[in-house]
């Protein structure tokens, strides 16, 4: 497949890593006084903010099943699977690295806040789980295709069953994946939902792309399936419980985040997807092909990884809404830069635990 066939991709990666910086700097930095939501900007951005994290999950997915389906047409499947173990163990490995309290533990001062799980253990996991449900359906794309969508169906209709999951006798370092009690922030369940529907449509782009019609069809699918789970999905709950007198469907609708949010993602699909030619400018792809670098960089200024001095403790919650939104653009600039002209995070990490992996194998 030509490649600028999936530039679309790269710019709604780079449009989720860039709404996932903004996000964070303002709430983390916003005087409390203004986190009021008869501000209808503030609203309106909260809502937005929202989408970040199923866009970056769903794209994810996408991506590395496509990859994954086409290295065996390219007979190259074992070495994409094995890249794809290494770059789900890597994912992993940052994601406590960055929350490791070094200094703390110099001093002997312990705990297992470091243990919490948010989205690079989440996405790292996510994808050595795709790896495994790919080779358990025996490489088949079909099968593929209809188990990712029945798996993150599945997830997403379940999750009144799931939401208030308590696991007492369960290590903390495995039930910080599937509980929030602990601190986590991104939870297997329901999030591998958004990753299994990411890879889902990545074998629609995989069997159709080369259709004449496809764009046309696929951005249209995208945008009408997307309106009608953001604004009708909760209603067909409610109607299916109040025919079937199934009460799960009711308490979906009554929090159904999980469909809406997936309804947003696709029309955003939708629009960069149609919009490609206009979207696919150098600095947009190369942001998109640095998410990595780029989110390890901002967690340490925001949060300060490792020394424990990060904007939130210098600055606190102390700017307004002009000083947040103009600190934010200066701070995705900042960012942007060194991803760019200093840090190697993604070419040094990933060669040396290919390195590893390449060893154990032998």
């Amino acid at each position: 497949m030509s490649t600028n066939r999936l530039y679309f991709i790269d710019a709604v990666r780079a449009f989720a890593i860039l709404m996932m910086l903004q996000g964070h700097f303002i709430d983390t930095l916003l005087e409390t006084t203004y986190r009021d939501h008869s501000y209808t900007a503030y609203r309106i951005w909260e809502y937005f903010r929202g989408i970040t994290a199923p866009t970056f999950f769903t794209i994810s997915g996408l991506i590395f099943s496509f990859l994954l389906i086409k290295a065996k047409q390219k007979g190259k499947i074992k070495e994409r699977i094995h890249k794809g173990l290494s770059r789900g163990l890597m994912l992993i490995g940052i994601g406590y690295l960055l929350r490791a309290p070094i200094f703390e533990w110099f001093l002997g001062i312990f705990n297992d806040y470091f243990l919490v799980v948010d989205v690079l253990q989440c996405i790292g996991l996510s994808l050595i789980l795709i790896v495994f449900i790919y080779k358990l359906v025996l490489k088949k794309t079909l099968l593929f295709s209809i188990t990712m969508f029945v798996l993150g169906f599945s997830i997403f209709i379940t999750e009144p069953l799931y939401r208030t999951l308590e696991l007492p006798g369960v290590p903390l370092f495995i039930s910080n994946y599937f509980i929030k009690a602990n601190g986590s922030v991104f939870n297997i369940i329901p999030w591998f939902g958004y990753v299994a529907f990411g890879a889902f449509i990545s074998t629609l782009f995989y069997k159709y792309i080369e259709h004449p019609k496809f764009k046309t069809t696929i951005v249209s699918s995208f945008f009408i399936v997307g309106i009608i789970l953001i604004h009708l999905s909760s209603d067909l709950f409610l109607l299916i419980d109040s025919i079937f007198n199934i009460r799960l469907f009711t308490e979906i609708a009554i929090y159904n985040y999980l469909f809406i949010r997936l309804g947003n993602v696709l029309v955003i699909f939708s629009i960069f997807y149609l919009a490609e030619n206009y979207v696919k400018q150098p600095l947009v792809l190369r942001i998109g092909q640095k998410t990595l670098s780029i989110y390890v960089i901002h967690f340490i200024i925001i949060y300060g990884s490792f020394t424990g001095l990060g904007l939130n403790t210098i600055i606190g919650r102390t700017l307004d809404p002009l000083q947040a939104i103009i600190g934010a653009i200066i701070f995705l600039a900042v960012v942007c830069f060194i991803s760019f002209y200093y840090a190697k995070t993604n070419a040094f990490l990933y060669f040396n635990i290919q390195k590893l992996m390449d060893r154990i194998n032998k």
